[in-house]
């Protein structure tokens, strides 16, 4: 007998800009510090086939804070590791009394699969190198808390876009609500074909272009060992790709830095600018339970 499928985040591309309002406004209502029972009695897996801290335990704080109860499921101590089938595992997870699953796995596309066969929902924590829907939701709403509308805002993406699942969610998602996005990075890690992404991106190489104006700058991890065989060395990128304050300059007065993290401080961006005055990275770490919240609210919650 074929299940109902439940309603599921998998990605941003997907949604409707009325869904994407909707849970940014919830967001904004929750407080991780008041403890709830919206989801007393039910059961979140944290299914992990890759390491993650922010995303991992910004959940299960979220959850937490909702009166649910959490397990944690790596690959490295589970029957993952013995070849078990991500639909297996899934299966299981599910028959032990799960109620919803919030994963991250390697592959592309495993978020699909699984939601495909389960009748809980399934919450995309990352997938490959697509997207990562809770953190382009953190991000724009870290955004309006400083900018009250994303309208018109010219956002700058700094980094190696190509294996950035952050980058593509919020490519998806700001352009939406009429934002646009440069993306700009050396052409290994930023190819122009990444402007194909969807309407309102455009790609440059040129760091001054992409910071000259911009309301938001968001710099992006740069993984040292991703550099190791190409044109470009680790002294190179931080000479053209680097921000430091005095590019920080060129965007506008009141533009908002941002990163994801981890921070490879000294790589992609400066201490001052890191910890200066125009960075929201910590907001963007506090918003990212109040999203999360939202999100298995929005999914759980009968009311």
């Amino acid at each position: 007998m074929k299940r109902q499928k439940a309603r599921s985040l998998l990605g941003i591309e997907g949604m409707e800009p009325k869904e994407i309002t909707a849970l940014l406004k919830l967001a904004g209502r929750m407080n991780p510090a008041k403890r709830s029972n919206t989801l007393r009695g039910k059961t979140v897996v944290l299914l992990f086939y890759e390491n993650s801290t922010r995303t991992r335990s910004s959940f299960e704080l979220a959850a937490k804070a909702l009166g649910a109860t959490t397990v944690l499921i790596t690959a490295a101590a589970s029957s993952i590791e013995k070849g078990e089938s991500l639909i297996d595992t899934g299966y299981t997870v599910r028959s032990l009394g799960a109620d919803a699953i919030v994963m991250r796995h390697p592959s592309s596309g495993a978020h699909w699969l699984l939601a495909e066969h389960l009748d809980i929902p399934i919450i995309n924590a990352g997938d490959g190198m697509h997207e990562h829907p809770s953190q382009g939701l953190l991000d724009a709403l870290t955004i309006l808390q400083a900018k009250k509308s994303l309208k018109g805002l010219k956002v700058a993406i700094i980094g190696d876009l190509y294996h950035s699942r952050v980058a593509r969610s919020n490519a998806h998602l700001l352009p939406k609500f009429g934002a646009k996005v440069m993306f700009c990075g050396p052409p290994d890690f930023c190819p122009d074909e990444m402007a194909q992404i969807g309407p309102g991106i455009e790609v440059t190489h040129d760091l001054d272009k992409a910071l000259s104006g911009a309301d938001v700058v968001m710099s992006l991890r740069v993984q040292k060992e991703r550099l190791a065989g190409r044109q470009l060395s680790v002294d190179e990128y931080i000479a053209h790709y680097q921000i430091t304050r005095e590019k920080l300059a060129l965007a506008k007065k009141d533009a908002i830095l941002m990163h994801p993290g981890p921070i490879m401080r000294g790589m992609e961006l400066t201490n001052d600018v890191a910890d200066g005055n125009q960075s929201r990275i910590l907001n963007q770490v506090s918003n990212g339970v109040k999203v999360r919240m939202a999100i298995l609210q929005s999914l759980l919650s009968k009311n």
